[in-house]
């Protein structure tokens, strides 16, 4: 398929490349998101006349670990991720929800097996919802651009009197 058909490709990255992508993207995500949640926790502990100064400081001390955090979560997820399409020789959403379980289960793995289970069952259970959800919301978007018969309406004052 070729890029100037005017057709939207889906493909993403190859798996060398795609594992820095996501791990970059979660990283920006995890920064992001932590200096928001750590700036406005820093500012409601701060005491009155250092809200500004705590919340600043609170975004420096912070935001950089849940950043390298979700990198982390990002980079095996999508190294298990390209592991088992290689593995299976197809990407679909199973690969997804596996890399899903088995990430989570690594990632909790430091506090013991049944943990570990747990977290990852957790972890597949996310990954399949999340996949569910976009499988519908394309499903309902191919469903949009289906063309359509136009609907006429009857006129509702009957039909128009002739005059001789």
């Amino acid at each position: 398929m070729d890029a100037g058909d005017g057709e939207v490709t889906t493909m993403r990255e190859p798996c060398p490349w795609r594992i820095l992508d996501d791990c970059g993207g979660a990283f920006a995500m995890g920064a992001i998101g932590g200096s928001v949640w750590h700036g406005i926790k820093g500012y409601r502990s701060a005491p009155i006349g250092m809200k500004y100064r705590e919340c600043i400081s609170a975004i420096k001390l912070r935001a950089p670990t849940v950043g390298g955090n979700f990198g982390i979560w990002g980079a095996m997820f999508s190294s298990f991720d390209c592991t088992f399409a290689a593995l299976r020789g197809k990407d679909d959403p199973w690969n997804s929800i596996a890399s899903g379980f088995v990430t989570s289960g690594v990632l909790a793995s430091r506090f013991g097996f049944s943990t570990a289970f747990k977290s990852a069952v957790g972890g597949g259970i996310i990954l399949a919802c999340i996949e569910g959800l976009t499988a519908a919301i394309n499903n309902w978007q191919t469903q949009q651009m289906k063309p359509q018969r136009p609907f006429i309406m009857d006129d509702p004052l009957g039909p128009a009197p002739t005059t001789s």
